[in-house]
């Protein structure tokens, strides 16, 4: 098992606080969001990891180098054109191999046993991936996920409007009472993700979507495990939530 981290992106939410550094670069108590990632990584026994750099690339090679300082071999490959999350992880592909990868966001933050977690769900049945889930989040912000009743992918909405959401009531897809996944942006997959993110075509966003390319597999027949996140789930979003996080409330 490999890992691929997407940190290309500048975060513009952070405003001036990413004019020198990326986003992945910024401190929560003591240390980059990005080592918080790598430390749970490398924790659950993955010693090979690709870091997606762009935006101020330098300050993350630089910073982390080979790895091995933390115990671990890392690798970079640059995103120089910004086209969305769906081509980001085919800069990886030769890093990859023939391996499983988790692939993760840059700016996610999870307890490290949450890593743990989706190796041992992975390890249960025939997948060709894993999506992780909170309950709790507005999926009009960003992807709503349905499971059947193993718990694995039926249909992934990418930012369901209010009027999707109350047909999805009304045929009952989404239940009262019950949670709505949100989509936690942390992924295990086989080398055969490749396959779909090489026939992405640009959503009506302009950009390649990492979603697009789940729903081509589930529509062909692949399987995707669901497991939901326990306990800490931090999108790190914009200065009110790094705020937070550095004051301990997150």
């Amino acid at each position: 098992m490999k890992a691929v981290i997407l940190a290309a992106g500048k975060g513009t939410r952070m405003k001036e606080l990413t004019h020198q550094v990326p986003k992945p670069m910024l401190q929560v108590q003591g240390k980059p969001i990005l080592q918080h990632i790598l430390d749970g990584v490398i924790a659950a026994g993955i010693r090979e990891v690709c870091i997606i750099t762009g935006w101020r690339a330098e300050a993350i090679e630089d910073f982390f180098s080979d790895g091995s300082k933390l115990g671990a071999t890392i690798r970079y490959a640059r995103q120089v054109v910004q086209d969305g999350t769906g081509k980001a992880p085919e800069l990886a592909k030769d890093f990859v191999g023939a391996d499983d990868f988790l692939l993760t966001y840059g700016d996610i933050l999870v307890k490290g046993e949450t890593y743990r977690r989706m190796l041992e769900r992975f390890s249960e049945g025939a997948f060709s991936g894993l999506i992780t889930v909170t309950a709790g989040e507005d999926v009009t912000q960003g992807g709503l996920n349905l499971f059947d009743q193993e718990f694995c992918l039926q249909r992934l909405i990418e930012k369901p409007t209010p009027t999707q959401l109350d047909q999805l009531r009304a045929e009952g897809s989404l239940k009262t009472g019950q949670p709505v996944w949100y989509n936690a942006g942390i992924y295990l997959f086989r080398p055969v993700l490749f396959d779909f993110t090489a026939r992405l075509q640009k959503s009506p966003r302009g950009e390649y979507e990492l979603t697009d390319a789940i729903s081509a597999m589930v529509a062909a027949g692949h399987r995707m495990a669901g497991l939901e996140i326990v306990g800490r789930w931090v999108d790190v979003r914009d200065p009110q939530v790094l705020a937070a996080l550095e004051a301990g409330r997150l």
